[in-house]
């Protein structure tokens, strides 16, 4: 078990211990306010922690505080977990940017396109392009999720039984066979749409290394990075540490909602949001990349290649607002690319919040968020557990304390 520790004082490591007295501040009214229910907050400098508070509870009903090993649903942090493992098998040879997707997973050989309609009566024609496995890693290929409401595609996966991501019952093999069925929303690399992509990854993982992806991702990256605690389930002795997961009524109160199924493995591996971990499991991944690919003597990746991973990959140098689906044409992904399993700064005086140019990094549904600052050899994690009703408001405040708090 992993127990992330304070490591220096800020002002050794060139951080303002009032700004960071004022983020603390900050985030612990939203939990007196009933607006979060805990929080774990870490930010880094140099390699070394400099500020780590927990405040608040992972459980409400019980009253147990919100510890520094707590257990957390990482959602959509999961993803460039996943982008690493596939990153390791192309150094390998073993796959490649450029591969055709349908090479790997054959239901992907005739995709097809929407052209117009809806339901029974949508009308698609031939892709023009293949799907590449760099489509996967950058959200370009086409796909979408169910839950988006905003274009006739998404009311196909719901239709399909996929609104959540998984078909009902299904596993990540079975599960990717129903993606294939339904049409993409554009032409391959035409457009970014955040989507099911990287569970389509994680199948390609799959079918490459022979293995689960579960069992990969112990064997290839976990493990070696010492990420101990992380994984797709919780064992006996990790439940108590793991964080009830809320939502919020109509009134906007707190409230337990339904989660991943951590208690035994799960039968669908999600690539794309199926782990849980630490703050120290993901202290660890955040350092290997910082460290542009290494850790404590174990390398996982060149240093070219996580360049690669944190530069932006839209064509043009493009932000996601101009080269985002309908869904994503929003103030929101102004200035901010994508790489190859992460959202990149490309330019800071275009977004929402204060940023660097080259920063990397993701969030999840549940209110968690990383990101990587080369620049300012900076690297912060967000984790608490609330599926909020709208978009994650409490990042960009984040963002604005703690960049606050970086000294010249």
């Amino acid at each position: 078990m992993g127990d992330l520790r304070q490591e220096v004082e800020p002002g050794s490591a060139g951080l303002d211990p009032e700004a960071l007295d004022r983020l603390d501040r900050y985030f612990a009214a939203l939990v007196t306010d009933g607006r979060l229910p805990g929080f774990l907050v870490a930010v880094s400098r140099h390699g070394r922690v400099a500020h780590l508070t927990t405040y608040g509870r992972r459980d409400l009903a019980a009253g147990l505080p919100v510890r520094s090993d707590t257990l957390w649903r990482i959602y959509s942090m999961t993803k460039p977990v996943t982008s690493v493992a596939a990153l390791m098998l192309m150094e390998e040879g073993r796959l490649g940017l450029d591969d055709r997707l349908a090479d790997f997973l054959p239901a992907f050989a005739r995709p097809r396109v929407y052209v117009d309609g809806s339901g029974p009566g949508t009308r698609t024609r031939p892709a023009e392009r293949p799907i590449l496995i760099r489509h996967l890693l950058t959200h370009t290929a086409g796909l979408t999720f169910g839950f988006y409401r905003t274009h006739p595609v998404d009311g196909l996966y719901r239709d399909a039984g996929v609104e959540s991501s998984v078909a009902p019952g299904a596993d990540l093999a079975e599960t990717c066979e129903v993606y294939a069925r339904l049409p993409l929303q554009f032409e391959p690399g035409t457009q970014w749409n955040y989507s099911v992509a990287t569970n389509v990854l994680g199948r390609v993982v799959e079918v490459v290394s022979g293995e689960d992806l579960d069992e990969h991702l112990h064997r290839r990256v976990l493990g070696p990075l010492g990420m101990t605690d992380a994984g797709f389930q919780v064992s006996g002795e990790q439940a108590g540490r793991l964080a009830e997961l809320y939502g919020q009524d109509t009134e906007g109160r707190l409230t337990p909602v339904a989660g991943l199924p951590l208690h035994g493995r799960p039968r669908f591996l999600s690539g794309s949001g199926g782990m849980v971990a630490t703050a120290h499991d993901y202290h660890r991944f955040m350092e290997m990349l910082r460290r542009r690919g290494e850790l404590d003597g174990t390398r996982l990746l060149r240093p070219a290649t996580v360049d690669l991973m944190a530069a932006n990959q839209l064509p043009g140098g493009a932000d996601r607002l101009s080269f985002g689906s309908p869904v994503h044409r929003e103030p929101g992904n102004a200035g901010l690319g994508f790489g190859l399993g992460v959202s990149v700064v490309v330019d800071a005086s275009a977004t929402r919040a204060p940023s660097s140019e080259g920063a990397f990094g993701w969030s999840g549904v549940a209110t968690t968020t990383f990101w990587v600052d080369p620049r300012r050899d900076l690297t912060v994690q967000f984790l608490s557990q609330l599926r909020p009703k709208g978009s994650h408001s409490v990042f960009p405040e984040l963002k604005r304390l703690v960049h606050e708090a970086v000294r010249p």
